[in-house]
């Protein structure tokens, strides 16, 4: 396995890390622990997960799984966005910031989370409080990192503005969804990471599955898939991004690679990306994706791979979660 340093921090996470979001849900617990024992053993150390993820049954499973090998693992977790609909049940304030972590705790079976991530912004909360609070977390030692997730340029700049000027703990990270088929980070935050040092940790690396080559123009979805068991995941499946998966298929077969493991080889090679977090259903699925971290790409299949996908750096983000208004 590589290791990357998260940002400018001096944190090192596997290159290829570990999603957790179908932990309790199309993966059961047993499973789940398959996949999560097979990554460890495997040199996979980065772990990320949510408070939300599978009605917090990932957080649990994931507790369990680590139960006697805590250390081996670098433990990221999520909260903010809605876990109950009641008052304080959502959003960036202390209150519920500070609720959410000691609940993660205790599901996870765990005293600290090494990664804690704001899951988007929050406009009704001012930053100062909720960054305070962050802070305060880590002074605890219940918390040993920070990072954002679902930020635009603007709002991570301001975060990081504030922290310097108030002397609190930085974001070190940031979870925005990147692939082939969503380039929109390259055009703002890209470069604002780079800059500050901010280390980007993709979602959807492989498009919900698009990237792997699974569908096809006119076909039906195949069973399993996100398509089948998701209908509101059919609002991804244009056109054009099933076009892209059968050209990245048609030269992953030239290479004599897969295109799930171009495709997150390609990621890998991006500046500022310091891990790509994949998620498995099985085993099976974790072997593959790791053979994405032996794959070198040279110049001439990186200007194949940027031509194909070179109109997914406009538009909208393939995702992008808010806040409900």
């Amino acid at each position: 396995m590589k290791f990357h340093q998260l940002g400018n921090s001096g944190l090192e996470v596997s290159l290829l890390g570990l999603g957790t979001n179908a932990f309790g849900k199309r993966a059961d617990p047993k499973t789940s622990i398959q996949i999560i024992d097979a990554a460890l053993d495997q040199g996979i150390s980065f772990m990320d997960t949510a408070n939300i993820y599978a009605g917090s049954e990932s957080e649990r499973i994931i507790g369990l799984a680590l139960e006697g090998k805590r250390q081996k693992a670098v433990l990221a977790t999520k909260a903010g966005l809605v876990k109950n609909p009641g008052p304080n049940g959502s959003g960036y304030s202390r209150y519920h910031l500070m609720q959410e972590l000691e609940d993660s705790l205790r599901r996870l079976k765990t005293d600290y989370v090494d990664l804690y991530q704001i899951h988007t912004f929050d406009p009704r909360t001012p930053l100062e409080e909720t960054l305070r609070a962050l802070d305060d977390m880590i002074s605890s030692g219940k918390v040993r990192y920070i990072g954002a997730s679902n930020y635009t340029a603007w709002e991570l700049m301001k975060a990081l503005s504030i922290s310097e000027a108030r002397n609190f703990s930085r974001y070190i990270s940031i979870q925005c969804s990147y692939s082939l088929a969503d380039r929109t980070p390259e055009n703002e935050l890209l470069p604002l990471c780079q800059d500050q040092g901010v280390g980007i940790i993709p979602y959807f690396p492989l498009a919900g599955g698009i990237l792997t080559g699974k569908y096809n123009t006119g076909g039906a979805a195949p069973a399993g898939s996100r398509a089948d068991t998701d209908p509101n995941f059919s609002r991804f499946l244009s056109d054009s991004r099933i076009q892209l998966g059968e050209t990245v298929g048609q030269i992953a077969t030239e290479l004599g690679h897969s295109p799930t493991a171009l495709s997150l080889a390609w990621l890998m090679s991006r500046p500022a990306v310091s891990t790509v977090i994949v998620g498995a259903t099985k085993v099976a699925q974790l072997q593959e994706n790791l053979k994405s971290v032996s794959i070198a790409l040279d110049s001439n299949t990186l200007e194949r791979l940027d031509q194909a996908s070179s109109s997914f750096r406009y538009g909208e983000p393939f995702a992008f979660y808010r806040l409900p208004k």
